[in-house]
């Protein structure tokens, strides 16, 4: 008996197989209607019998059927599109949205504890995957006693919990600052997974947010000094055990190079600020037992230390001084400048130079009186030693009168002679 509809009965089973295609091909929790997902790279079946591509002339080029499905020969990125299944007279049987991508990579992942109880991960995609992905997120609590293991083989496990409004991070709440734990950070997309361990221990992790309410005030008749004063971050509970200590650095406005000082409390005087400069100071806070890093820095505080008041009356008085003079004096420059007071730095820069030019002469002076002193030393030593012209006077008078010479003379050589064999008269 065949069918009243030719055909119809073919186009049934190829639907049928179409079908349960998709859903195999979508993994559970992935259930998105008439939407079918494959990998790049791969050979992809999709929708069978007669189909067309929506926006599109024709097939991609190599895409062939076979037992009644569509195949895609190593898909790429642009064969995605939706993808519909017609009659053969023209009627639309079936449409489905085709979306490829790749398969999660491993993600990265970094911890942070800001207090002693809590402590969040953040995590980003090692691997773009155009694909829709969820996160899995996890943590077990490594024992650090006998105890504990004992008692818990597998030590504590839960889940570390994702805030919707903070994408891409999770919390444990109510961890311990001596124990350590053990996250796992998985990656799902339709196509698989990939995870991600990472241990992580309370004190290496542990980071405070910055100190709050900086204050910046100068001191009034104090010309190089500035009080500063700031306040714990408030993400940090204040308990005796837990502390902090803090680091302060400033510099005047128009200088680069910033001074800085530790301390434990919470508030600061700065003795070495430029009168009369604007100053830049920042305070930034650490666990006082030197666990973990330093926070990042506060936001900045700006102020200006008094003038010298001494210093401030005579410039006015000189000021007022050179003024009436001038107003006195017609100026013979078209375009008089105006008065160059003069700066702190200079005048530093004025100290300094003359300090190296005395320290200088004072060593010069130095070497000097050392040479002085060796050739005097010298000299007494000399004066002890007997003088040649008294061992050439002893020496003199130990030789014999000119007639005892001679006769001393002419007896060596008769010695000689008579040594020889022969005998010579004397003259």
């Amino acid at each position: 008996m065949r069918s009243p509809i030719p055909g119809l009965g073919r186009v049934m089973v190829f639907l049928a197989a179409a079908l349960a295609s998709a859903s195999l091909a979508v993994p559970e929790g992935w259930g998105e209607e008439g939407v079918q997902y494959g990998q790049v790279g791969t050979d992809v079946s999709h929708c069978p019998c007669l189909l067309t591509r929506a926006g599109a002339a024709a097939l991609p080029e190599g895409s062939a059927i076979r037992q009644g499905a569509l195949v895609l020969p190593c898909a790429s990125l642009a064969t995605a599109g939706t993808y519909s299944c017609h009659s053969e007279d023209g009627g639309l049987l079936h449409a489905m949205s085709l979306r490829l991508g790749y398969l999660p990579g491993v993600p990265f992942v970094s911890c942070r504890a800001s207090d002693y109880e809590n402590f969040s991960c953040s995590w980003t995609s090692s691997v773009e995957t155009f694909l829709p992905t969820r996160y899995i997120t996890t943590y077990r609590k490594k024992s650090l006693t006998g105890e504990e293991k004992r008692r818990n083989k597998n030590g504590h496990t839960g889940p570390c919990l994702q805030d919707p409004s903070r994408p891409g991070t999770c919390t444990v709440h109510g961890s311990e600052f001596w124990s350590s734990y053990r996250l796992n950070i998985t990656e799902v997309n339709p196509l698989g997974s990939s995870f991600r361990l990472l241990d992580v221990t309370m004190q290496a992790i542990i980071k405070p947010d910055p100190p709050e309410g900086l204050v910046v005030e100068p001191i009034p008749l104090a010309p190089r000094r500035l009080h500063v004063s700031w306040k714990y971050p408030s993400s940090w509970p204040k308990e005796p055990h837990f502390q902090l200590r803090f680091r302060l650095q400033y510099r005047p406005i128009i200088h680069r190079s910033w001074s800085v000082v530790e301390t434990v409390n919470l508030s600061e005087v700065i003795t070495d600020a430029f009168a009369g400069l604007e100053h830049v100071v920042q305070v930034s806070a650490k666990d006082f037992l030197d666990a973990g890093n330093w926070s990042e820095w506060s936001a900045e505080a700006r102020a200006t230390p008094v003038r010298d008041l001494a210093t401030a009356a005579s410039k006015e008085t000189t000021t007022d001084a050179s003024l009436e003079s001038l107003a006195e004096e017609p100026s013979q420059a078209p375009n008089p400048e105006p008065i160059n007071h003069s700066d702190p730095l200079e005048k530093m820069a004025v100290l300094v130079s003359l300090g190296i030019f005395a320290f200088f002469i004072l060593a010069a002076v130095l070497v000097i009186t050392i040479l002085i002193w060796l050739r005097v030393r010298k000299h007494g030593k000399d004066k002890t030693k007997p003088h040649n012209f008294l061992i050439a006077a002893t020496h003199l008078k130990a030789l014999p009168s000119e007639s005892g010479y001679r006769g001393l003379m002419g007896g060596m050589q008769g010695r000689e002679c008579g040594a020889g064999g022969e005998a010579t008269a004397p003259p």
